[in-house]
């Protein structure tokens, strides 16, 4: 079919997009760095906003495979 390749890519998209909410929002939220007084709060938030790019150059990262793949595929038919 010629329109698969952009579903498939549409739904890792949206998984991607759901896999991200669930591990940010109960795991990664309820991270709570202390020890160091008054900057808790500040390595608290540095730590939280690292993770979170990560996984966001992270999924830049897999989608760009896929979407390589797709063209790849295409050009060879």
């Amino acid at each position: 079919m010629k329109g698969t390749p952009i579903f498939f890519y549409i739904f890792v998209m949206w998984l991607l997009i759901i896999a991200g909410g669930a591990l940010i929002v109960p795991i990664i939220a309820h991270i709570s760095i202390q020890g160091f007084g008054n900057l808790d709060g500040i390595i608290d938030s540095v730590v939280k906003a690292g993770i979170a790019i990560i996984l966001v150059v992270l999924w830049i990262l897999i989608m760009s495979k896929i979407k390589n793949w797709i063209f790849h595929q295409q050009i060879r038919h």
